[in-house]
This record gives structure tokens, sequence and C-alpha cells, in this order.
């Protein structure tokens, strides 16, 4: 996969790619939540949109470095993290989903309200700046660079977690919470870990799209936009490694190429997810883990 990110900007518009991989991230940390933790989260884009936020104001109005600005995006997810997972991870299944999606929509409303999100035409302009005040990130292929130091760090850090005995006993939580919990595990205090985990990797990718497009908007906080991180989970393989990386490939490449149907692309989208999931019940590489008897 680092291969291919590496030698695709030869061949393929490097703005495209770079969204690729933003979303590729966020639907990466949702995975890690609901692939391996078993836990289904309706209101993911608050994190991934509050960041963008965050880092779209501390870059523009504040001057941060585009390095400062990220970080900063993604403390102020994480710390949404902490309050949202201690408020919702008291409930279970379809509570803990609907909790996730009300608190989703009380950050939607804030930020169409506050001031200094720019209501409905969000923050615009934002400038890329100089990472560490010396590489000019207005150029298109420096700022790849950095976006994929970024997206690979996070892959990395999902992989070790997912293989670390942390992540083993967040998968027999997912398998059977009452065993675990029997066994002697706080399964709430493992399960706010990943959700604060989860959320501080989707507000990474958040800030990183907010600098790379020089945009943060209503979109990203969107329930639609949560909408879209879960099925593109599902469409490349729930609780797979690669799943959400080539399930966001597809959904962005639909995006970009399929614009030009028009109001048509939603009804192409459809019969294209409809095709997929009787043709993968696993998702596209749950399916190819499967053929070939090895987890991807």
């Amino acid at each position: 996969m680092a291969a291919f990110f590496l030698i695709a900007p030869v061949v393929v518009y490097p703005v495209f790619l770079m969204k690729v991989m933003c979303f590729a991230l966020f639907a990466c940390a949702f995975n890690l939540l609901i692939g391996f933790g078993g836990l289904l989260s309706f209101g993911h884009a608050m994190f991934m949109g509050s960041a963008a936020y965050a880092s779209a104001h501390a870059a523009k109005v504040w001057g941060f470095t585009p390095e400062i600005a990220i970080l900063f995006g993604t403390c102020c997810a994480v710390i949404l993290g902490v309050v949202v997972g201690a408020l919702a991870i008291r409930r279970q299944g379809i509570y803990f989903a609907m909790i996730t999606l009300a608190l989703a929509q009380m950050v939607f409303f804030f930020s169409l309200q506050a001031k200094f999100t720019g209501g409905e035409d969000g923050i615009q302009a934002v400038p890329r700046g100089h990472l560490f005040g010396a590489i000019d990130l207005s150029n298109n292929m420096a700022m790849y660079a950095v976006v994929f130091v970024i997206f690979m760090a996070g892959f990395l850090l999902i992989w070790r977690v997912v293989h670390s005995p942390f992540g083993q006993v967040l998968q027999a939580i997912r398998e059977n919470e009452a065993r675990a919990t029997s066994l002697g595990y706080d399964t709430d205090r493992y399960k706010h870990l990943a959700f604060v985990l989860s959320a501080g990797l989707a507000g990474l990718a958040g800030a990183t799209k907010a600098i790379v497009f020089q945009l943060a908007s209503l979109t990203d906080v969107h329930w639609s936009m949560s909408g879209e991180v879960v099925l593109m989970t599902l469409l490349g393989g729930m609780g797979t490694l690669f799943g959400p990386v080539v399930g966001a490939a597809i959904i962005v490449s639909m995006q970009n190429y399929l614009a030009q149907l028009g109001a048509w692309v939603t009804i192409t989208q459809g019969v294209i997810f409809v095709i997929c999931v009787l043709a993968f019940r696993r998702g596209v590489v749950g399916e190819i883990a499967n053929l070939i008897k090895k987890p991807l």
C-alpha cells in the first residue's frame, strides 16, 4: 500500500490522492471502533468536522504553522472524544448509536451558529503555510508528502493497536462482553479508550483535510458524513485493516468521476453499493481475505 501511494502521484492527480488518504484515515479510525470494538457510532463526523474547524481557525486567524494547526485540531477532537465517550459508552447497541448521533447533531448546530465557524460559508481560504517554517506547502507534491506521512503514521498506529494486548481485549469484548467482564477486564474503560483513540484519528484526518483543501465546512460535520464513513467501511470490509482504505478509495472515486452524471450520481452510487453488498457480503477486502485464508 505504501508503495502504491508513493508511485501513484506520477499517474494520478495528487490532490485526488490526498483526498483518498484523508478519508481512508477517517474510515480506518471508524473501523477501529466498530470493526474491532463492536461499537457503532452514527456521529463520527463530529470529530472530523470539529478538528477541521479548529485547525482551519488556528491556521487562518491565529497564524499557526500547519503542523501546529493539525496538532491543535487533533487535540480538540481527542477532548471531544473523551467527553462524548464518557456519556455514550454507558449504553450499548442502538442506544449507543443514537446518543452519538444526537451529540453529533448538537455539534452540527453549534458549528452552524458559532461566529468563528463562518456559518453556512464555513472557513475558507485557509493558508497551507510553511511546514516547520521552511517547506512551502502550496506546492502540491510537498503537501502530498506530508499527507502521506500522516496517513501512514495513523495506519501503522491502528495496526499496532489491533495487534497489541489492548487490541486483543477489545476484540474479546466485541465477541462476548459478558465473558470479558467475568475475566476481570474493565470493559467500559477499554471501550472508552478505543473511542477516544478513534476520535483522535478521525480528528487527525479532518484537520489534515482542512489544510489540504484550505476549507472547513458544514459538510465535514453533517450527519451524512457519518453515514458515508459507515458506507466506506462496509464496502471495503469491516474488521479488516485494508478494507476501509479500499472502501474510501471506491467512494471518493465514484464521487469524483461520476459527478458529471449530475442528479443521477446518487442513484448510480446506490446501484453500485447494492451490487457490492450482494456480491461481497464481507466487503471487497473481506471476501479476498476469506478466499486466500489470510487476514488483510
